[in-house]
């Protein structure tokens, strides 16, 4: 093994000022202040000049900001962990009023959905009824006879026909003002029964009527309860509006009404003399 102390630096140095001032390579051994022999990342302390270079032209690695080993120390200053978090709460703030947004959109579609859905159904079940008035089988043993099958209104209507040979529905249909309900209410030979909640929140329920008015069987207009005079019913249009759940305040801001209409032909009344 060499011994290091025996390399003389001033010899190195001029060499190295030799080949430097005519244009040759510089000497690997003084880069770094490392001379021939010596491991790599080790500074001769020993002789101060030699670890400077010649002349000074290469400082040493601790002058340079670099450790023996290459790891910069350097660090975060506060201003620049202050701005990151500043960057890190404002991009965290975005993505919460978008989940909060989404969040409430979510709910309001669910809503209107609802309530779309309960429209449909409660306006399946009336024009169901509604087809059904004046129904009578003729059977030679039934003991029905509908003599009214349809009693007509602006907001409310009453159908009746034959479920069986001893057995007659009339059916109402009607809003109650009070607490925005559609209510259906069946009664059997006469003996009502309880009324039935078809849907929540109802705006308005509307009847206008198709009438025949030469008897031919055709619709010839549509007037209201009012104005059906002599003639007869063969069609009714229903106009079903309700609203949402009102008491989530977005759907409530957010939200308009939704209407449904539907016109069904009263089959057993068209051709009946």
């Amino acid at each position: 093994m060499r011994n290091l102390n025996r390399i003389n630096p001033v010899r190195n140095s001029s060499r190295s000022t030799q080949r430097l001032s005519t244009g040759g390579a510089l000497n690997p051994a003084l880069r770094g202040g490392t001379p021939y022999g010596a491991e790599p990342g080790i500074i001769l302390k020993s002789n101060p000049a030699a670890a400077a270079g010649p002349e000074g032209l290469w400082p040493r690695r601790e002058q340079r900001g670099i450790i023996s080993n290459g790891v910069n120390t350097k660090g975060l200053t506060l201003i620049e962990l202050l701005v990151a978090l500043v960057i890190c709460g404002i991009v965290i703030a975005g993505i919460y009023r978008l989940f909060v947004a989404q969040s409430k959109a979510y709910t309001v579609q669910d809503q209107v959905v609802e309530v779309q859905q309960n429209i449909r159904s409660a306006m399946e079940i009336l024009l169901r009824d509604l087809r059904m008035a004046g129904f009578d089988s003729d059977n030679v043993d039934s003991t029905i006879t509908i003599s009214n099958p349809i009693i007509v209104g602006d907001h409310s209507v009453t159908v009746s026909y034959e479920y069986d040979n001893t057995t007659q529905y009339t059916i109402t249909y009607s809003r109650e003002a009070a607490t925005k309900r559609l209510l259906r209410q069946l009664t059997i030979n006469n003996v009502a029964g309880p009324q039935e909640v078809l849907l929540e929140n109802v705006v308005a329920l509307d009847f206008t009527y198709g009438v025949d008015t030469n008897d031919d069987g055709a619709l010839d207009s549509w007037v209201s309860a009012g104005g059906i005079g002599i003639g007869k019913v063969v069609a009714v249009r229903v106009v079903l509006t309700a609203n949402p759940d009102q008491t989530n305040p977005d759907v409530k801001d957010w939200v308009s009404p939704r209407t449904l209409t539907s016109a069904v032909a009263l089959r057993n009344l068209c051709f009946k003399k």
